[in-house]
């Protein structure tokens, strides 16, 4: 279900846009080639991260995969709304390089017990000479680690499908969403809004207060072009970031509201192509 709603909003993208999103995620994933190969090249730092993960707890194993989905739901959906999807790429949701050694070698841990678990039969001492040969012979196609030229949008769709249906099973959005959490706008994108020149004839309401909006008063638009006092609708987007009118999501700082507000896209733009 997952891979074919991407593969569905896939298909509304034009041949320059495809050809944009294919390179981004070579680049992308020709970066974690990079930083995998230095983690096994290194006993030190292998050894560091494998304690690191040893400790971890499941929901901070969880996290770390829900933000590493987040980033590879970025790249998928920068083409479809553009301006809404880098607005709020802010500290709190960005994985740091020490995080993206965690889950790129939590990822390849599970890709190595699903396809091959007697290799973790070995002593964990062994573990970063056996792991290095598996990825050595480019055993990583489930995780999308790895070079894989033309055919990169394979392996990272199938990572981003396995994500998915991890973090949703752990509790958080996935490719269902629990729907109806509620989460503040990201301070990013709040910021941003433009502030417009209320013009035209008739009366124009805003939603929150139900108060007429004066011709020539500054008030605050959102992306989905809906109008209302500026005074309104701050308080409102510090709890929600959602539109009053429409439902239309804003950006924001919560990993798990994020992942489920960018799949929303791509399932409406599959939608649309269906």
């Amino acid at each position: 279900m997952e891979e074919e709603t991407i593969m569905a909003s896939l298909a509304t993208l034009t041949l320059p846009q495809l050809s944009d999103l294919t390179n981004s995620v070579f680049s992308q994933t020709h970066h974690h080639h990079l930083r995998l190969s230095a983690l096994l090249s290194s006993p030190t730092l292998f050894s560091l991260t494998l304690h690191r993960l040893h400790f971890l707890s499941l929901p901070h194993k969880t996290l770390l995969i829900a933000r590493h989905l987040l980033s590879s739901l970025r790249h998928l959906t920068f083409h479809f709304q553009p301006s809404t999807t880098t607005l709020a790429f802010s500290r709190s949701t960005a994985i740091n390089c020490r995080d993206l050694d965690a889950v790129l070698l939590l990822l390849f841990l599970c890709e190595v017990r699903q396809h091959n678990p007697e290799a973790l039969q070995t002593p964990p001492s062994k573990w970063r000479e056996v792991l290095g040969q598996l990825y050595a012979e480019n055993m990583m196609r489930v995780s999308g680690i790895g070079v894989y030229n033309g055919t990169a949008l394979v392996p990272f769709i199938e990572m981003v499908t396995r994500c998915l249906r991890f973090v949703d099973l752990m509790g958080g959005c996935g490719g269902g969403g629990k729907g109806g959490k509620e989460v503040p706008a990201s301070v990013t994108a709040v910021v941003a809004l433009p502030s417009v020149e209320v013009s035209g004839d008739g009366v124009i309401e805003c939603a929150v207060c139900k108060e007429e909006m004066k011709k020539g008063r500054d008030v605050c638009e959102l992306p989905c072009q809906h109008l209302f006092h500026w005074m309104c609708i701050l308080p409102w987007l510090r709890k929600k970031n959602t539109c009053p009118c429409c439902r239309f999501q804003l950006p924001t700082d919560d990993v798990f509201g994020e992942i489920q507000r960018l799949w929303e896209v791509l399932v409406k733009i599959g939608g649309k192509s269906l």
